[in-house]
């Protein structure tokens, strides 16, 4: 007879997920072990294994729910009736607005996904390319002067805007909302106020 799904399966997995981001984020995914994640979060370790069978599976559920709902979310953003300039500064914003809550999900992003196998992490970067590929087109139509017969310019403006929001987190972490929507303007400012001068 097959095992009856509990009502709480949802909850507990989800429980795992976030506990096992914390740990992975703060020790590291070399040294976190299943036996620490259990402990964590205050279940066994046989109970651990009902759900996934390898810190390598954890990682992957990791990884995959935070890229495709943070791809999802950032390609959804609502920019009709938005001037090129409004539509950068409401992608930053939600950019930014995405990460809020997911620091362990985005350093485990940072510092792990190499550890996965070839196909899962071309996978992730697929992901990572819609995302860049989504803000480059926002900037490029903010700024088509600039960028119209310069890739490499546009480019390279592309990977530094997300540097400012990928490191946002290490020196402003637990920033709240309205931090964040001050530093979206700043950015928007930065990048469309800047390129002129590169």
């Amino acid at each position: 007879m097959a095992r009856t799904i509990a009502k709480d399966h949802d909850q507990k997995r989800e429980l795992i997920l976030q506990s096992a981001a914390r740990i992975f984020a703060t020790d590291g995914f070399d040294r976190a072990s299943m036996a620490q994640l259990a402990r964590e979060c205050g279940i066994s370790k046989a109970n651990i294994y009902h759900y996934y069978d390898s810190k390598d599976a954890l990682l992957y559920d990791i990884l995959d729910n935070y890229l495709s709902t943070l791809r999802d979310r950032i390609l959804g953003t609502n920019v009709e009736g938005l001037d090129p300039e409004a539509r950068l500064h409401e992608v930053i914003r939600q950019i930014l607005r995405a990460y809020q809550g997911a620091d362990h999900e985005h350093q485990v992003q940072l510092n792990a996904l190499g550890a996965l196998p070839e196909d899962q992490q071309a996978q992730m970067r697929g992901y990572q390319r819609d995302m860049v590929r989504f803000l480059s087109d926002t900037i490029a139509a903010a700024a088509p002067e600039v960028f119209a017969n310069d890739k490499p310019k546009l480019r390279a403006t592309t990977m530094s805007v997300f540097g400012m929001l990928n490191w946002y987190y290490m020196w402003n972490t637990g920033a709240g909302t309205e931090a964040r929507e001050d530093y979206a303007r700043l950015v928007t400012n930065l990048t469309l106020r800047g390129v002129g001068g590169l």
